[in-house]
């Protein structure tokens, strides 16, 4: 499958109800031929209207941890296991994942990442195992089909006060660069 079919294939998706109250379908966005993928669960009301994932108040604290790491945003790549908007941003119901996973899976074959992060616990459970507990697991590693994975809280979870689960994040995002340093070849000893 191509960008373009793949494209068109989400745009024109009707395989379960939420493309009947979608805005905007929200494939992604970024650098195309990344090694570093992030993925969460699904878009919320403001990438429903904008067409564009994280770009709401979760996306603009996300864009404070890449610019803390030195992540450039448009050096990766940023997408959603649902590509529609669930209503009042619920949790994605598992037919709902079933539909749009495919478009996933294309989008990861078109890109190849060395790394994907699932940003927040659907995405982990998703992506990495079932029973993915985010407080206990995020930030390990586990190498699925050649990629190095790793799951990190979801924004939207540290816009609420919680000091302890920031600083993790920003330990986990220092050790996703370390990571992608090491998988270039440019590991550091420190």
């Amino acid at each position: 499958m191509t960008w373009e079919e793949l494209e068109a294939a989400a745009m024109n998706c009707q395989k379960c109800p939420l493309a009947k109250t979608r805005t905007n379908c929200v494939l992604g966005c970024g650098n195309r031929n990344t090694d570093l993928m992030f993925i969460g669960e699904a878009p919320g009301e403001s990438e429903d209207l904008q067409g564009i994932p994280f770009v709401g108040r979760a996306g603009k604290l996300l864009d404070k941890y890449f610019e803390a790491v030195g992540i450039e945003r448009d050096d990766i790549y940023i997408a959603n296991i649902l590509k529609c908007r669930p209503p009042q941003n619920r949790d994605p119901a598992p037919a709902e994942e079933e539909a749009c996973i495919d478009y996933l899976r294309a989008q990861v074959k078109l890109i190849q990442p060395n790394i994907i992060v699932c940003l927040g616990r659907i995405s982990g459970q998703r992506l990495m195992k079932p029973d993915l507990r985010i407080t206990k697991e995020h930030g390990i590693w586990v190498k699925k089909a050649g990629v190095m994975m790793t799951t990190v809280y979801h924004p939207s979870y540290l816009l609420r006060p919680n000091p302890q689960a920031r600083e993790q994040m920003l330990t986990d995002m220092k050790e996703i660069v370390r990571m992608r340093e090491e998988l270039r070849g440019g590991g550091s000893n420190g």
